[in-house]
C-alpha cells in the first residue's frame, strides 16, 4: 500500500483525467461514452469524491460478459472522481459448490440454512473464488482492487439472526446480522485511490463466523461510510408494483412509503429493499436497485438522475409550522 504522502493520480498508472489506459478494449467505449456524457451535468459533478457502495449479484456475477462489462463500470466510476466500494454476493456458486460436495442446500425466509459445514464452503468459495475473480476482473484494468472480507480487521461484527416463518422463529445456525463496522481498512484502501472489494463474512463477538446476506452486508457499509449512495443489482427490472399481476415497476418512492410495502415482498426482493430502507433512513442520499442483465446498468444507476429500476429516497423533512405571531407593545397599549 502507498505511503500517507501520495497522491491518487500518482498511486495509479491511469490518471483520471488522463482516460482509458492504451490497449482497453473496445467494449469499455459504451461505459467511457456514458461517463463522459454525465460528466458534464451539474448534478454529476457534485458526485466526483463521494462514496459509492454497489452490492454485485445476480446474473451478472455467472455471465462472463455481464461480469467483464461490470468490472469496466467500476473503474470507469473511479476515473469519473468517485469513490467505489463494491460487496459481492456469491450465491449459485456456493450452492454449486456444496452440492458438488453433497451437502444439504436449505433456505428459510430467504436466508440460507448455514450448519458449520456450510460455513466453510461459504468463506471459502466466497473470499477464495468468487472475490478472486472479480479482483481480477477489476484489475485487469490497472492495479485499482483489493479483496478483503469482513472479518479482516473487524470490519463487520455480527450477531446471530434468527428467521420467521409462519410467525415462528426458525434456527437458520450460521447466519448474521451486522451490528457494528469498523471503517479503517476500506477507508485506507480508498484514501490510497484503491477500489476495495469486500466478502460478506463477519466475524461475531462469541468467536463464530457468520454468513451475512450481501444486500444487508452493503447496506450496513454504506451507512458506515457515510457513502452517498447505495447501488444493488438484481435480476429484476426493480420493484414491481404489483407483482405478480403486473410488470410495472415503481421508480422512485420514499423510506416511509417502503417501509409499508416491506411486509408483502418476495423473500428474494425482501433484503435487497430492506437494505435500501435501512441506508436511506441512516443518511444515505438514495439508494437504487437496478437490473444487472443490463449492461452498463451500474452506470445509468449511478450517474442518472431518473435512472433505471427503483429508487429509494429518505422522508420528506416535515414543514416546519409557522411561529405565532405576537403583538408588539404598543399594540398591547392599544388594546
Amino acid at each position: 500500500m502507498s505511503g500517507p504522502g501520495t497522491t491518487r493520480t500518482g498511486t495509479l498508472p491511469h490518471a483520471r483525467s488522463g482516460g482509458a489506459p492504451a490497449g482497453r478494449a473496445a467494449s469499455a467505449a459504451p461505459a467511457a461514452d456514458a461517463v463522459t456524457a454525465a460528466a458534464g451535468l451539474p448534478w454529476a459533478e457534485e458526485l466526483r469524491g463521494r462514496t459509492v457502495v454497489v452490492k454485485f449479484g445476480g446474473n451478472a456475477m455467472v455471465d462472463p460478459a455481464l461480469h467483464r462489462t461490470f468490472a469496466q463500470d467500476v473503474v470507469e466510476l473511479w476515473h469519473a472522481g468517485l469513490r467505489p466500494v463494491v460487496v459481492h454476493g456469491g450465491g449459485p456458486q456456493i450452492s454449486a459448490m456444496l452440492d458438488r460436495l453433497d451437502l444439504e442446500v436449505r433456505f428459510e425466509a430467504g436466508l440460507r440454512v448455514t450448519t458449520p459445514e456450510t460455513m466453510d464452503v461459504v468463506r471459502m468459495v466466497l473470499t477464495g473464488q468468487v472475490q478472486r475473480e472479480l479482483v481480477g476482473a477489476l484489475n485487469a484494468h490497472g492495479p485499482f482492487a483489493v479483496g478483503l472480507s469482513g472479518e479482516d480487521a473487524h470490519t463487520m461484527t455480527a450477531v446471530r439472526r434468527p428467521a420467521w416463518v409462519d410467525g415462528r422463529s426458525v434456527d437458520i445456525g450460521l447466519v448474521g446480522e451486522v451490528v457494528a463496522v469498523e471503517t479503517a481498512a476500506v477507508r485506507a484502501l480508498l484514501e490510497a485511490g484503491r477500489i476495495p472489494v469486500v466478502s460478506p463474512v463477519a466475524r461475531g463477538g462469541d468467536g463464530e463466523v457468520y454468513n451475512v446476506n450481501a444486500d444487508l452486508a452493503a447496506s450496513a457499509l454504506a451507512v458506515a461510510l457515510g457513502a452517498d449512495r447505495l447501488v444493488v443489482l438484481t435480476d429484476v427490472e426493480g420493484l414491481y408494483a404489483d407483482w405478480p399481476r403486473s410488470t410495472e415497476v415503481v421508480s422512485r418512492l420514499t423510506a416511509g412509503e417502503l417501509d409499508a410495502l416491506l411486509p408483502g415482498l418476495a423473500s428474494g426482493m425482501l433484503p435487497k429493499m430492506e437494505g435500501c430502507l435501512r441506508a436511506v433512513r441512516a443518511g444515505v442520499r438514495a439508494a437504487r436497485v437496478v437490473d444487472g442483465r443490463v449492461p452498463h446498468a451500474l452506470l445509468g444507476g449511478v450517474f442518472a438522475e431518473a435512472g433505471p429500476g427503483t429508487t429509494v429516497v429518505p422522508d420528506p423533512e416535515p414543514e416546519a409550522s409557522p411561529a405565532p405571531v405576537s403583538a408588539s407593545p404598543s399594540e398591547e397599549d392599544d388594546a
